[in-house]
């Protein structure tokens, strides 16, 4: 198994414990490391390698989960009206502004012979 994975129990031991592969036999007994490696949750690498992750483990998607829930509460705090619910800022999107022209959508058609007037090369 450690030469299989050598990678992933070695992270997991980095990340979860400060140990490494190379405290095995010293300060680290190798039934120790049996019953690290056993009890390694969905969230870790190995489970991760061997395909045994489903993905929902991760600070990320709980993150996003979250800030969903935030936003319904929003929507439902201002009375329904999603247009004075504030959004949880999510990341990459601080900066990030809708830029409405006019109040009505385009139909494709204007669409169209709005973009071949303005770029009508001669």
């Amino acid at each position: 198994m450690i030469d299989d994975h050598y990678e992933a129990i070695n992270y997991d031991l980095l990340t979860r414990t400060g140990y490494s592969l190379d405290d095995v036999g010293g300060r680290l007994s190798w039934s120790a490391l049996y019953s690290f490696v056993k009890n390694l949750d969905s969230a870790s690498a190995l489970a991760r390698e061997l395909g045994k992750s489903t993905g929902w483990e991760t600070i990320l998607k709980t993150n996003a989960i979250l800030a969903d829930i935030y936003d319904l509460l929003a929507v439902i705090a201002s009375g329904r009206r999603i247009k004075n619910a504030k959004p949880y800022p999510r990341p990459g999107k601080e900066n990030y502004t809708v830029r409405k022209i006019g109040k009505d959508p385009m139909t494709p058609e204007d669409l169209r012979k709005w973009y071949f007037k303005e770029n009508d090369d001669g």
